[in-house]
């Protein structure tokens, strides 16, 4: 059966990954992205070459008319929503606590965070059965970050992942009887370009050879999992934190 999906953060990485398998299965995607809109738009071409129907949707996910405006379109668009992945998040170079000033603290918590819980919130007046909508899937893209801290590295980014674990396991139960699930999948050391935004390009070659898989993940891969938590094949999986992180 066809699908309405909207992911954000989708230009790249895992979320391009996503929209691509999405289109594989003919589903129709919202593809957000907050400034590369050539990256958008070959994502959006290679799901239609896939299968599928793409849109893309400039929006910086911290701020609360740009999630509002992106949820509208693709239901204009492709009418109700099937199922949301909440996806888009950011890292900064590596640094102890003690050194990250309150400026780069605020970034990442509002996109990290408050863009996460936007999404989510507008995710669950979308597809709650008693808001008006038909039920559905809500993906939320953690870390295993979350569970291990990031010493030395990202551990604000460690700590806003962790509320993103939180989110999943509270908001399965509010929505259970709307007829949503909700689960978070937890990557571990991927090939995509987050890296180089955080200042070392090679991480995740570097330390994927010391999982016990010995290699890093691929995009692909994490986005296979997020892809069958949006479809009725997990029809009985809500509230999970699934760890895709090759063992670490």
């Amino acid at each position: 059966m066809s699908k309405v999906v909207l992911i954000t953060g989708a230009s790249r990485g895992i979320g391009r990954a996503a929209a691509i398998l999405c289109g594989e299965r003919g589903w129709s995607v919202g593809i957000n992205y907050a400034g590369n809109r050539e990256a958008a738009e070959l994502t959006a071409e290679d799901v239609r070459k896939a299968g599928g129907q793409a849109i893309i949707l400039q929006g910086d996910v911290a701020v609360e008319a740009d999630v509002i405006a992106m949820f509208d379109e693709t239901e204009k668009q492709f009418g109700q929503l099937d199922g949301v992945v909440v996806n888009a998040g950011i890292v900064a170079p590596s640094q102890q606590l003690a050194d990250m000033s309150a400026e780069r603290l605020k970034r990442m918590f509002d996109v990290n965070v408050l863009g996460a819980y936007l999404c989510a919130r507008e995710s669950a007046r979308r597809l709650s059965v008693e808001r008006g909508g038909k039920g559905g899937s809500i993906v939320l893209v953690s870390s295993v970050a979350s569970r291990i801290g990031s010493p030395f590295e990202y551990i604000d980014y460690a700590g806003s992942k962790a509320a993103v674990d939180t989110l999943a396991l509270g908001l399965s139960k509010e929505l259970g009887a709307q007829k949503v699930r909700v689960n978070a999948v937890r990557p571990g050391l991927v090939n995509t370009d987050i890296h180089a935004s955080g200042g070392q390009p090679d991480r995740a070659h570097r330390l994927g050879v010391n999982t016990p898989m010995g290699r890093p993940g691929e995009a692909v891969e994490i986005a296979e999992a997020i892809v069958w938590l949006l479809s009725d094949a997990s029809s009985y999986t809500s509230g999970a934190l699934l760890d895709v992180s090759g063992g670490r």
